[in-house]
């Protein structure tokens, strides 16, 4: 039995597509910005680099969308999928270094963030949506043989793994009084974040792109 992606027509998924990530974006935009201003108000280096790393998912999918709508011409689609992947690469690395940094430093200076129920209901939040963003997105992925879009999706995924993190460091700190869980859990992120980022400066060409 032919597998069911395979068989999504081209126009139909590439218009998915797009609507992913003009969702993306939209979501992305209001989260980070949501996650930035309570991690500033608390002082939490974990909540304010996912909401980085939620921005970041926007220059993916503003990426993304730009990439949809140039020359059709087969080796400029594979010309601005690298580019598209090297940006988003470039971006994780960024903040890989900011987030290392900035929690290196609470950490010495002991300096603890306050308690952040704003933060725990968007880790909540993200724990319910990123998922099912992430599943769409490969599925049109694999209709399209688009490198770019599952490097975007991989990026959802590891929204999930960040939302994880941050939730387990927002209620250690907020139930059981422990200072150090935010930085640490923060510096748990950067491999993530790094690794993320370096795959995505060493993306292959996509020699199969349909979008």
């Amino acid at each position: 039995m032919p597998d069911l992606i395979t068989m999504l027509p081209r126009t139909p998924a590439a218009q998915r597509g797009k609507r992913l990530e003009y969702f993306t974006i939209a979501w992305n935009s209001l989260e980070g910005l949501a996650a930035v201003i309570a991690g500033a108000v608390s002082g939490s280096i974990s909540l304010v680099g996912f909401g980085i790393d939620s921005f970041i998912e926007v220059t993916s999918g503003a990426a993304l969308l730009w990439r949809m709508a140039v020359d059709p011409d087969a080796e400029k689609r594979e010309r601005n999928e690298k580019r598209a992947l090297r940006i988003v690469g470039f971006c994780f690395l960024a903040l890989a270094a900011y987030v290392t940094y900035q929690s290196t430093r609470n950490l010495w200076r002991k300096q603890a963030a306050d308690h952040s129920i704003a933060g725990i209901v968007l880790a909540c939040l993200s724990l319910i949506v990123m998922p099912l963003l992430s599943r769409a997105k490969h599925t049109v992925g694999d209709a399209l043989g688009s490198a770019a879009m599952h490097a975007d999706a991989k990026q959802t995924d590891f929204c999930v793994y960040l939302s994880a993190i941050l939730l387990v460091g927002l209620l250690l700190n907020a139930l059981f009084g422990l200072w150090w869980a935010d930085p640490v859990a923060a510096l748990i992120m950067v491999p993530i974040i790094a690794n993320e980022g370096l795959q995505g400066i060493r993306g292959k060409e996509c020699h199969d792109c349909r979008m």
